[in-house]
């Protein structure tokens, strides 16, 4: 990816310049296998897009990438949950497209207190070093800081909030789903379902679907090897038996496709599901309150 399709706010820290910086330079780093041919670019034209820094509960700094029109106010508001690679050049262009469709996009970095997912080019490594040491409860704080940013930046209307992820990503829309009233609607792009609990994770999507605030799109791959058809059947049940948000909740599951099928850089990636999945989304949070 070209990094200067990335533009930066002019009072960037050379932390965060650094941070920024990792979305084109280190992207062939942070999500091998990369076919960086086929990696769609969204340009910063019409936009005010690039690195900020969040202030989370506990006094920290996070670095963000947040994109949304560069004229304006009152954007719905969506945060974008990374992948289990982190803030990478891929979800920085999640955030530039849901800008050019009017929103106020933020994707924070999730994993700043446990490390650099992007310096990590082995995945069993990744995951044992960084994504196992991150607790649910840290995630949700810091999402909710990010929407308490947003708030105050003074362009984005929190009062229309949604949450989309990928991968792990996907997992925790379900389960911010369940953590914040103010949610107004989902959209979950092959997040885990059902799983063993931890100490850091002891509960999982199916666990919440009883007490969602607000209703999910899920999208699922039918030929995903880490994600069963059992578990999203097991979903399927817990949500129709669940609150009035759960059982408007929804699941489509594409046939013969792999997960990670809107990881545009990826092998996995297949350009008629990407894009339906994607108009689905859209679709979704206007119908939801989010738009």
């Amino acid at each position: 990816m070209d990094g200067d399709n990335i533009s930066f706010d002019d009072s960037v820290s050379r932390r965060k310049a650094l941070f920024g910086a990792a979305f084109g330079t280190t992207f062939a780093l942070a999500a091998q296998p990369i076919q960086a041919q086929t990696m769609i670019t969204t340009a910063v034209d019409g936009l005010t897009a690039g690195t900020v820094s969040v202030k989370t509960s506990d006094g920290k700094d996070m670095m963000a990438y947040r994109a949304m029109p560069a004229s304006g106010a009152g954007f719905g508001t969506i945060l974008v949950v990374q992948e289990i690679f982190g803030v990478h050049a891929h979800i920085a262009d999640i955030c530039r497209r849901f800008a050019k469709a009017g929103y106020y996009a933020i994707a924070p970095d999730l994993y700043f207190r446990q490390g650099d997912a992007t310096k990590i080019t082995d995945i069993p490594t990744l995951i044992k070093d960084i994504v196992s040491k991150v607790p649910d409860a840290q995630v949700m704080g810091d999402l909710d800081s990010t929407v308490a940013f947003a708030k105050g930046e003074g362009k984005a209307d929190t009062a229309k909030l949604g949450i989309t992820g990928f991968c792990w990503g996907g997992r925790i829309v379900w389960m911010y789903a369940g953590h914040n009233p103010a949610v107004k609607a989902g959209v979950a792009w092959y997040g885990p379902l059902v799983r063993d609990a931890t100490p850091l994770a002891p509960t999982n999507p199916v666990d919440v679907a009883k007490s969602l605030h607000a209703p999910v799109l899920g999208l699922y791959g039918g030929a995903d090897t880490g994600i069963s058809l059992d578990s999203v059947e097991k979903m399927n049940a817990a949500l129709k038996a669940g609150s009035p948000a759960a059982q408007k909740s929804q699941i489509k599951v594409y046939p013969d496709t792999p997960h990670g099928f809107n990881a545009d850089y990826r092998p996995s990636y297949r350009k008629e599901q990407a894009e339906d999945g994607w108009k689905l989304a859209l679709a979704w949070f206007k119908a939801n309150g989010v738009g």
